[in-house]
């Protein structure tokens, strides 16, 4: 098995090496928080902390909200206010406090009561545990007054409902007025158990058996399943099923029997029902995202079967080379079904191995009266062999750079009646994505900041009833509306934004909703065509005029409708601007220096799918008033010669507007829409002559001169050469140091009956010098 896993790494690594990953484009337009167009209700007060556990009534009017140290009624009733209808304080005493302390933990931070499980047991109360300063408590609530009512059984013994330590994942669900959770039971977190409380008609509770191994599982959500009485835990965990060298986590899903009472004599009050599949998120050729971080469950469309409940879940992967940062993949209840009826592995020897022959009880429910064998069949076998694969056998949703953390999803109806699904997903960094898929792809249509900081602990809760989402953080509960279509203030922006949600109405001329529009709605889900615009008048920008003096530099600016258009800007006097005046700044705006050829009518075009549509229009004209303040000019003087051009510039020392110019690229047209009226520069007479330009309005020297346009020329070139005689002469002088540094070394200077008074050559003490040859006489 070791050398099969191995085996299968290396394609998976390989695959991923060579496949491309899925592309998702940016979400379409961008809600900064508290953004006047997209407002949310919060709900905040300084000394409520941690509002992440949610419940919302039958009636949808009552937020139940789990909290530190406290348990609040809200009153959503109205759709754009949150407030406080009653606060139960449900503090530890200081004696288990400082027992909290004792054993280590921090006071504010760890030992607090934090109210982890929340859930109905009747129409008149609800049941509620929290961490308790590491020691679980649980209570009954009244619904309407949130005091605490008489329990029928031993208090304040929260153990087994929810976690010690209030940083671990937990999930419970209540079903006919039985509570039914997952965590762990023990102060270190390190024992987990799937239990069964507040049993009916007297059955026993029932938890997990101790042989049923889960490795340090996380769990993350539950669901029931009425119709065949299960319930479904979701969870991570490391999978010993894999031989690997390292520790190899697995997304699994669990299932038990809702009426399960555990066995006579072989798991009295345990379950017989426990079993255990993988969820297999994976896109084709690649790692898998194994890691499991929440599940939504969608109720099917009326007039399907249970068999069609589709289960939402946010996936991370445990590897960084992973093709994004995490991924949603749908997988439908009949397909989890159809695993735990199939084969079983058989756990032995402390490894997992495919059972010889099939044992149909595995699975299955009602076996209180099982025999022993069968009973020790299900102790031994409750992994399923097959793994649980998604709709369609890959993400419906693979997202490179956004780290998910919690998901909500609803099914509508677009105006055409086509059936599409929604999802709300939560990121680590505070926005809130709301996506629609497609057939082919997936659009996200917004993102909507939520919250400021990254929160360690937070919820989602949707009510598909009201349309909104409620979001719970450190900071409080915000209310966010599932669609905000006044949003879109024409026909082809709500075409565009592709919401199944929203749609123009041609009667009224605005963008609503489309269960409000009697007939007709304008929209296309799946392109974005805005042919479907056709009769319906789109309002055209109102013109700014913008006066400017000669060779001021001019800021012209425009906002793109959306993140997926792209700006371009048009000049009445041509089709294309000549980037040597014309420059796009990071921003997109277009900067530019005022002269006559650059005075006239200017649209910045917003392009999106094809359409276009104009943005803004601008005038740009002459100005020759006076101002109090001069904006930032260039007084450029040329001296040409055959071989060089030189130009230099003068910027007067008002630095304040020294961000209008962009230094080192090409000139560009910018305007600013704020730009008054000028004055001109009284100082200028006093400059001299050759310092100046001539101001071609009021001389007549070089007619010739008016139609140049006045450029500052760019010194890169020259920069570049200077740059590189500076480094040769450094060169130069350092290598002739050295050679006068050498020279020391071989001459010294001599005395002065040499000819001329110089130096003296020495004589090499390892040269021998040549016999003298006496001269003949």
């Amino acid at each position: 098995m070791a050398y099969g896993s191995l085996a299968w790494s290396l394609s998976a690594l390989l695959g991923l090496l060579l496949t491309p990953s899925l592309g998702l484009e940016p979400p379409r337009i961008s809600f900064p928080l508290e953004s006047p167009e997209r407002p949310l209700p919060l709900f905040s007060q300084p000394d409520i902390k941690n509002t992440t556990t949610l419940l919302l009534s039958d009636d949808g009017s009552t937020l139940f909200v789990g909290a530190q140290d406290a348990v609040l009624s809200l009153d959503v009733s109205q759709p754009d206010v949150i407030t406080m209808k009653t606060k139960m304080e449900w503090k530890p005493p200081p004696d288990v406090l400082h027992e909290c302390t004792t054993k280590g933990k921090k006071e504010t931070t760890d030992c607090p009561n934090f109210v982890r499980v929340l859930q109905p047991i009747n129409a008149t109360h609800l049941y509620a545990c929290g961490t308790f300063a590491y020691n679980p408590h649980d209570t009954y609530m009244d619904t309407d007054t949130l005091t605490m009512a008489k329990v029928p059984r031993k208090y304040n013994n929260g153990k087994g409902c929810c976690p010690f330590n209030p940083y671990q994942r937990n999930t419970a669900i209540s079903v006919d007025g039985e509570l039914f959770t997952a965590t762990t039971n023990d102060f270190l977190g390190k024992t987990p158990m799937v239990s069964r409380h507040l049993s009916k008609d007297g059955r026993p509770d029932v938890s997990q058996d101790t042989s049923v191994t889960l490795n340090e599982p996380t769990f993350v959500s539950s669901a029931s399943d009425t119709s065949e009485g299960k319930v479904y835990f979701f969870f991570s965990e490391i999978g010993n099923e894999y031989s690997f060298l390292d520790e190899f986590k697995v997304a699994r899903v669990a299932q038990v029997c809702k009426d399960d009472i555990g066995g006579e004599r072989i798991l009295q009050k345990r379950w017989t029902s426990f079993a255990k599949a993988e969820l297999l998120c994976r896109p084709p050729k690649e790692l898998p995202f194994n890691i499991i971080q929440d599940v939504f469950t969608l109720a099917p469309s009326e007039g399907y079967s249970t068999q069609d409940i589709i289960f939402y879940g946010i996936f991370t992967s445990q590897w960084s080379v992973a093709s994004g940062q995490s991924a949603v993949c749908a997988f439908r209840l009949g397909d989890i079904k159809d695993v735990f009826a199939g084969n079983y592995k058989i756990f032995q020897n402390h490894q997992w191995s495919p059972r010889m022959y099939k044992t149909s009880n595995l699975g299955k429910c009602g076996l209180a009266n099982a025999s022993d064998t069968t009973l020790m069949a299900v102790k031994e076998s409750f992994l399923a062999s097959g793994s649980v694969r998604p709709i369609g056998n890959a993400p419906v949703l693979n997202s490179p750079d956004q780290r998910y953390s919690r998901i909500a999803a609803l099914r509508t109806k677009a105006a055409n009646g086509q059936d599409y699904t929604i999802l709300f997903l939560l990121s680590e960094s505070g926005f809130l994505h709301k996506a629609v898929l497609l057939n082919k792809d997936t659009h996200i249509i917004e993102e909507i900041q939520v919250f400021r900081q990254p929160q360690l602990v937070k919820n989602i809760l949707l009510s598909t009833s009201k349309g909104v989402l409620y979001v719970g953080t450190s900071e409080g509960v915000t209310q966010v509306p599932v669609s905000q279509c006044s949003s879109y203030k024409s026909c082809a922006q709500c075409v565009l934004a592709r919401d199944p949600l929203c749609g123009w109405d041609p009667a009224r001329g605005h963008c609503a909703s489309v269960s409000a529009i009697p007939a007709n709605a304008r929209q296309d889900v799946e392109h974005g065509n805005v042919m479907e615009c056709q009769g319906s008048l789109t309002a055209k920008p109102l013109l700014v005029e913008v006066h400017a003096q000669l060779n001021e530099v001019v800021r012209l600016k425009c906002s793109r409708s959306s993140n997926l258009a792209t700006l371009s800007w048009k000049s009445a006097k041509a089709s294309a601007l000549p980037h040597h005046l014309f420059f796009h700044s990071g921003d997109e705006n277009l900067v530019f220096m005022a002269t006559p050829d650059t005075f006239g009518i200017y649209h910045c075009i917003s392009v999106e799918r094809g359409y276009e549509e104009t943005a803004a229009i601008y005038t740009v004209s002459f100005s020759p008033q006076a101002i109090d303040t001069p904006a930032v000019q260039f007084r450029i003087t040329t001296t040409e010669t055959k071989d060089q051009m030189t130009t230099m510039m003068e910027i007067p020392s008002d630095t304040d507007q020294l961000d209008h110019i962009n230094f080192g690229e090409d000139p560009v047209i910018t305007t600013d829409v704020t730009t008054t009226d000028k004055t001109p520069n009284t100082n200028s007479s006093t400059e001299k002559p050759e310092d100046m330009t001539p101001d071609p309005l009021s001389s007549s020297e070089k007619p010739e001169d008016h139609n140049e346009p006045l450029t500052a020329k760019n010194y890169h070139s020259e920069l570049v050469a200077v740059s590189f005689l500076l480094a040769v002469c450094v060169c130069v002088l350092v290598l002739g140091g050295l050679y006068g540094c050498h020279l020391q070394g071989r001459y010294k200077l001599g005395p002065s009956d040499t000819a001329e008074g110089g130096y003296k050559e020495e004589n090499d003490p390892l040269e021998v010098s040549p016999p003298s040859i006496k001269k003949a006489e």
